[in-house]
């Protein structure tokens, strides 16, 4: 029988084959199964491509409503390419964990002028998310009940879902039904994570005096300082006394103390009527800031607190105990 038949009538002997040194041109049985898998995986799974697949199936490929077909084909865009689409635009999506977007125009059959532009962006977090969608989103905006939270006008309507964040912009005319708006809408989100909801860190805002739909979440520089890495703000009133209300998370004790101390710093070089107050765990201070008017800010915990534009100092006291008392809670104390 010829030394290169694998197959022997004794299993013994088969068995003492496979083994043979790889110098004599032979693979082990695992090694080949290995070698095997390896291979399929590299060949079958390329967790980029599925990743852009995954996108891309997210607009419907037909249409995205009756009426509405696709126009060309689903585009895609990295880091590298997003300035393509949204010159401008394109750096205020990378500190919030911009990955990928997906994009693709439909046209309405009766009128083939009319055309809507449909964005999926793909980002870090749901968190992240909710930030690049409230950078857009005001007050007043016309609540859309699709997602996690979404807003309509007539040329356009915007939602986030999961860490998906959905841009509709109709061009060609001024705008669209609401209805025809929705329809597409709920067309996209039908192919998106269901999500849980917004993010679990607007909860420490959610105070009596918050203003509905106010909230943004900012990934840096937090009211344009660059010692406030990142956190969430929003307005709030009492009566007629109207102020923005901030909430930051640092990672640690240390790290909220040292962050409170560098605003401290910048206050003391730069305000007026600067007041510090330290007892116990609380440390507590108040000016007249240069670009924010009078300021009330406390480290409570690893989080710093507190509020901005303050005309009655007396009206922010409430709305910092509130803040303290939600921080508070979610510690169990």
């Amino acid at each position: 029988m010829s030394t290169h038949t694998f197959i022997r009538p004794f299993p013994g002997a088969f068995h003492r084959r496979l083994h043979r040194p790889i110098s004599e041109g032979y693979l082990s049985a695992a090694t080949f199964i290995a070698v095997f898998f390896v291979l399929l995986t590299i060949t079958a799974f390329n967790p980029a491509r599925a990743a852009e697949s995954s996108l891309k199936e997210i607009l419907p490929a037909q249409g995205i409503a009756p009426e509405w077909v696709i126009d060309g084909k689903v585009e895609l865009y990295d880091k590298d390419t997003l300035f393509n689409h949204i010159n401008g635009e394109a750096e205020l999506y990378f500190p919030y964990g911009f990955e990928s977007l997906a994009s693709a125009n439909y046209v309405n059959r009766k009128n083939p002028d009319l055309s809507l532009v449909a964005d999926v962006y793909r980002m870090a977090s749901v968190l992240d998310a909710f930030g690049i969608y409230s950078n857009y989103r005001k007050p007043a905006s016309v609540r859309a009940a699709i997602g996690a939270g979404g807003f309509v006008s007539p040329s356009q309507l915007l939602f986030y879902q999961d860490r998906y964040f959905v841009r509709l912009q109709v061009t060609g005319a001024t705008g669209l039904p609401q209805e025809i708006l929705l329809a597409c809408a709920r067309a996209v989100s039908q192919n998106l994570p269901p999500g849980s909801g917004p993010p679990e860190e607007l909860k420490k805002l959610a105070i009596p005096a918050l203003v509905p739909q106010s909230e943004r979440y900012f990934a840096q520089s937090l009211l344009g300082y660059a010692f406030f890495r990142k956190g969430m703000i929003a307005d709030a009133r009492i009566n007629d006394d109207k102020m923005q209300i901030f909430v930051i998370r640092e990672d640690t004790l240390a790290a909220a103390r040292k962050t409170f101390d560098r605003y401290h710093a910048y206050l003391t070089a730069e305000a007026q009527n600067l007041q510090l107050t330290e007892n116990g765990n609380r440390i507590f201070l108040a000016a007249d800031d240069p670009l924010y008017g009078g300021v009330q800010v406390e480290q409570a915990g690893p989080y710093i607190i507190g509020a901005v534009r303050v005309k009655n100092k007396d009206s922010a006291k409430p709305i910092l105990e509130q803040l303290r008392r939600l921080i508070r809670a979610e510690a169990g104390g």
